[in-house]
């Protein structure tokens, strides 16, 4: 899932590699008004009319953030001359697996709520996964003890992955040696992605009696939605998106800013004018994302548009939103379980209450755990240095 916008590179024994790539502040606010919509999308607070389709189909934005996840991961190591696998899979597994632990440790009441759920051998082949991070290849486990959870197994995956595509995008260079072939490529992603979802529309494997919708369960809808090799297409889409924004040079602010702009009013009409007309399980899928290939390259240079979600706060915020993401689900539930709110008599100001709490909950993790665990994971596990 979520991970942060600047990415050190990996260490190698080529001098070159000890260049850090410029910042990409507007990717970091962009990430922070995903994530926002995402806890929304769970937990509905009163809003203006007009943002009603966008919070009730916020889904869409959590496979947003594994094109990104693609994309910075490329901007950031896809020029160096060697990659360290090992180094790059220790700091992989440092940035995501302590926070990761840690909220599976807060949710330990869910636990109870799971047994009472699943069949005895469900429940523990779902205790023995989940702290494994093995549970996102089970559909019908995926959201087990965290619901949010499922992004993780998905997201190292990926990582696991990211060395062999580069390697398979480099040798195909001559092949994508023009910005024009990129973009038939990322096409030809967009079209392999979306296929299953096609199939699933037309077949109904799970037999349902009506369209599929976001309360819908059925097995082979939840392996769409959840497993890991749902998203390859789209993260190497934005791997490949890299290597089109390196193609296309230092744009203009205008024309970078046209960009961005572009994609909003085109994300903007599909939410107001299109989303209730299509399936479910096409919007689910990575039916927008060329729309959000565009957005990413349009803020992936200074313009007016990226200035906006370069906003000092939301750049800041952006640092908390992979602990946030991990969090709010059953952070906000225990909120109310154990009705906090009213204990502290501060209900009349719920649910914004709840959700400033979470927020300083997420900045505190990332604070005063994540980073410390991390840079304890990377003391330990890293390669010695010769």
């Amino acid at each position: 899932m979520p991970q942060t916008i600047r990415v050190p590179p990996a260490p190698t024994k080529t001098p070159s590699t000890s260049a850090r790539k410029p910042p990409l502040p507007a990717l970091s606010g962009l990430r922070t008004v995903l994530a926002i919509n995402v806890m929304f999308f769970h937990f509905t607070p009163p809003h203006p009319n007009f943002l009603t389709t966008v919070i009730s189909n916020a889904y869409v934005f959590v496979g947003f953030f594994f094109l990104i996840s693609g994309f910075v991961l490329a901007y950031n190591y896809g020029d160096l001359p060697t990659l360290s696998k090992r180094a790059f899979y220790v700091a992989r597994f440092a940035r995501v697996y302590p926070v990761y632990l840690l909220v599976l440790l807060l949710s330990v009441p869910f636990l109870k709520l799971e047994y009472e759920a699943q069949t005895h051998s469900d429940f523990w082949r779902g205790v023995v996964l989940t702290p494994l991070t093995l549970q996102g290849w089970s559909p019908s486990l995926a959201t087990f003890w965290n619901t949010v959870g499922w992004t993780v197994p998905a997201e190292l995956t990926l990582y696991a992955l990211f060395p062999l595509l580069l390697r398979v995008f480099a040798a195909n260079d001559r092949r994508l040696a023009t910005s024009g072939r990129v973009v038939l490529a990322i096409l030809g992603l967009w079209i392999v992605g979306i296929i299953p979802h096609l199939l699933y529309f037309f077949l109904n494997p799970d037999h349902l009696p009506g369209a599929a919708t976001r309360f819908t369960y059925g097995f082979w809808l939840r392996a769409l939605k959840y497993t890991p090799i749902a998203y390859v297409c789209t993260f190497s889409a934005g791997i490949l998106l890299a290597r089109l924004n390196k193609l296309l040079g230092p744009a203009t602010a205008l024309r970078r800013g046209l960009m961005a702009l572009g994609a909003l009013v085109g994300l903007a009409w599909f939410f107001a004018s299109a989303v209730d007309r299509i399936p479910y399980v096409l919007v689910h899928g990575s039916l927008l994302l060329p729309l959000f290939c565009l957005l990413l390259l349009g803020l992936s240079t200074p313009s007016p548009v990226a200035a906006i979600f370069s906003w000092r706060p939301l750049v800041l915020f952006g640092e908390t939103t992979f602990a946030l993401y991990l969090l709010h689900f059953n952070a906000f539930i225990l909120i109310h379980v154990y009705r906090l709110p009213e204990r502290l008599h501060v209900s009349e100001f719920d649910p914004w209450i709840s959700f400033v709490a979470i927020v300083l909950l997420a900045a505190a993790i990332r604070r005063f755990y994540e980073r410390p665990a991390r840079e304890f994971l990377l003391r330990i596990l890293s390669p010695a240095k010769s």
